[in-house]
Order: structure tokens, then C-alpha cells, then sequence
């Protein structure tokens, strides 16, 4: 794993635990991370990262619709 290391100034009211939750939160969003590796970034669950992820204007559902409409089409396919 990556080690970054960023200056923040004392001024600015900002813990490290926001710091990584905004990061983790849009690297998922960007499609750089899945879910799992965002949460295991924060020290979180995949569900505890999941109802938090909203507070960073992040959706859990980040794929693209071509991708739902693949999902559903072999869904389809695959159904009894």
C-alpha cells in the first residue's frame, strides 16, 4: 500500500480520519478504488463506509448505466 504523507495547517479544523474519508470516498467515486478498498482505507466496513458516503456527496451506486443495462440483460439470461 501507498503512504502519502499531506501538510494540513493547525488552523484548518480537520482530523486525519476526515482527511482519508474524503479521499477514500472520492477515489471511489472516480472508479480508482471499490468499495471494499475505500472502506479497508478508513478503517470502516464495507456497510459502515456505505451509509457514511452520502455525507460526502458520494452515491454508493457509482457505475455506469451501460453496466446496469449489462447486469440486467445477463440477470435475464441466467434466470430460472
Amino acid at each position: 500500500m501507498k503512504t502519502i504523507t499531506i501538510n494540513i495547517p493547525d488552523t484548518v479544523d480537520f482530523d486525519d480520519k476526515e482527511a482519508l474519508m474524503v479521499i477514500a470516498s472520492r477515489l471511489y467515486e472516480k472508479g480508482k478504488l471499490t468499495l471494499g478498498q475505500a472502506a479497508e482505507l478508513v478503517g470502516l466496513s464495507k456497510r459502515a463506509f456505505m451509509e457514511v458516503l452520502g455525507t460526502y456527496g458520494v452515491s454508493v451506486f457509482n457505475h455506469p448505466s451501460a453496466d446496469l443495462d449489462r447486469d440486467v440483460d445477463n440477470a435475464k439470461r441466467h434466470s430460472l
